[in-house]
């Protein structure tokens, strides 16, 4: 007899949900209907967390992304899953049902893709434990954000790479490859990553590692998430929590140019320990900062930030340094030296204080010093309210191979996120044109993690010449498509 893919996919997850979900709450979870028609109250009755519906009173902040931008979209379901049972029950209703499937760990899709209208969240949101084992291994939910990461390691002594937003979630940011500000010397996020946990199109809980599913665990180190299934939970190696110091320079305005081409030269040379990003403010002439970290005491920090300052030629119009122990440095770059650990959570949909964030933004990846920096200085000119960011990259980062994982941005400089605080569509125009103005400077290259739904040839800008294996994995482990969306691996 023919099956049709609703079909195909329907047994599959039931057959392999066996071993590790309940037969009859399972069954009873997927009824035969239509396509896009689903039993919900089965699937909440399913689930040991939460299913929350259009109709609930808590269905208005639940669906909250980070960006307002996104307010009006409107999730057929989120699904606060507890464990992995839950997130292979709405797997499998989303295979099923050929209801669209989104995997939201913090929330933070620049393109709002863990939002989905009409869509299904499984939202990892309570699956967030970090656990450190004597060896150092960190075992960590993929719901865990940021603040939960760093204070969880941090009481015991350890450190993982990671990005410097505290709202941002684990798995969001690894699955990109991880940026941030101890990317020199301890590489990306992704790079210290052991293994995953993920749910796959059909419904198995599988085990990513360089041992089982080796393909994978490939893709899973930079292949942007939600791509390949749901993660539920990554286990890390972890070093001891260092001793940091942090910087900032500012500079006059209108010394961009002569600072920027000094940071390039700067950077190509820097050791491991030092990391720096340097920010440009559109204006009338645009102005800049560079602001840093430093495995290491302050004052061979400062002896670093002598020779970048001495490298643009330019002095500073006010410059500090700070020593912080690990967590405080993390705290510091999150905006959180002014709360505790515990504060330092999301307010819309949890119980600290900080707050949502309008915006839009795009990204370059520079894979070399431009060589005429008064170009990126002409772009910004005249503009108001836009920022460069620029991240410097290298260190242990470049050690790893391009093909290794992927994460295709190992030989570059630095990244360049284009930001502006608002949404107004004068705001998305204005990204886009410096974005492709950029473009003529660096390539067609951009970071997965600042996802961009206007980005043309998206797939070679984000993985270069690792999007054909990204494309044949996608198409191993989700032949049907269960968790395509607009930019996924399995439209590359």
């Amino acid at each position: 007899m023919a099956m049709n893919r609703r079909s195909v996919l329907r047994a599959a997850a039931l057959g392999v949900a066996l071993s590790v979900v309940d037969l009859g709450a399972l069954s009873g979870c997927m009824p035969e209907s239509a396509a896009g028609q689903v039993d919900w109250n089965a699937l909440r009755q399913a689930l040991a967390g939460a299913l929350i519906l259009p109709a609930d009173t808590d269905y208005a902040s639940a669906k909250l992304a980070y960006n307002p931008r996104f307010d009006d979209r409107k999730p057929a379901a989120i699904a606060r899953c507890a464990n992995a049972s839950d997130v292979q029950r709405c797997v499998a209703v989303a295979a099923e049902s050929d209801v669209r499937i989104a995997a939201r760990s913090g929330g933070h899709s620049y393109a709002g893709y863990s939002t989905p209208d009409g869509g299904l969240i499984a939202d990892v949101g309570p699956m967030n434990s970090v656990q450190v084992a004597a060896d150092g291994t960190a075992v960590i939910g993929a719901g865990a954000r940021l603040m939960d990461v760093y204070s969880g390691l941090a009481r015991a002594g350890r450190c993982l790479p990671g990005g410097s937003c505290p709202t941002v979630g684990i798995a969001g940011l690894t699955l990109g490859g991880g940026l941030g500000v101890l990317t020199g010397k301890y590489g990306l996020t992704c790079d210290s990553l052991l293994s995953a946990q993920v749910v796959t199109a059909d419904g198995v809980l599988r085990t990513a590692s360089a041992e089982s599913e080796p393909e994978l665990y490939w893709a899973l180190r930079g292949g942007g998430g939600g791509n390949l299934g749901v993660v539920t939970s990554f286990t890390f190696r972890t070093v001891a929590a260092p001793q940091l110091a942090v910087f900032q320079l500012r500079f006059p305005a209108g010394a961009f140019t002569e600072v920027m081409g000094g940071w390039q030269s700067f950077t190509q040379s820097a050791p491991d320990e030092f990391w720096s990003t340097l920010g440009v403010s559109a204006g009338n002439p645009p102005t800049c900062r560079i602001n840093g970290c430093y495995v290491g005491s302050e004052s061979d920090l400062n002896t670093l930030v002598d020779k970048l300052v001495a490298a643009t030629g330019c002095q500073p119009s006010n410059r500090y340094s700070l020593s912080k122990d690990y967590l405080s440095a993390m705290m510091y770059f999150g905006g959180c030296a002014n709360y505790t650990a515990e504060q330092c959570h999301p307010s819309w949909n949890g119980a600290g204080v900080l707050g949502r964030e309008s915006f839009m933004a795009s990204s370059r990846v520079l894979t070399g010093p431009l060589s005429d920096p008064g170009k990126l200085t002409a772009l910004l000119t005249g503009r108001t309210g836009m920022d460069i960011l620029l991240d410097s990259l290298g260190g242990a980062a470049s050690r790893i191979g391009v093909a290794d994982t992927a994460f295709p941005h190992r030989e570059a400089l630095a990244t360049a996120q284009i930001y502006v605080g608002a949404t107004t569509p004068d705001a998305r125009a204005g990204v886009g044109e410096v974005r492709d103005a950029l473009g003529d400077l660096t390539g067609n290259t951009a970071y997965v993690n600042y996802i961009d739904q206007d980005l043309g040839n998206w797939a070679d800008a984000y993985y270069g010449g690792n999007a054909p294996r990204l494309r044949r994995t996608a198409q191993k482990y989700d032949p049907h498509n269960v968790f395509a969306f607009d930019q996924s691996v399995t439209k590359c």
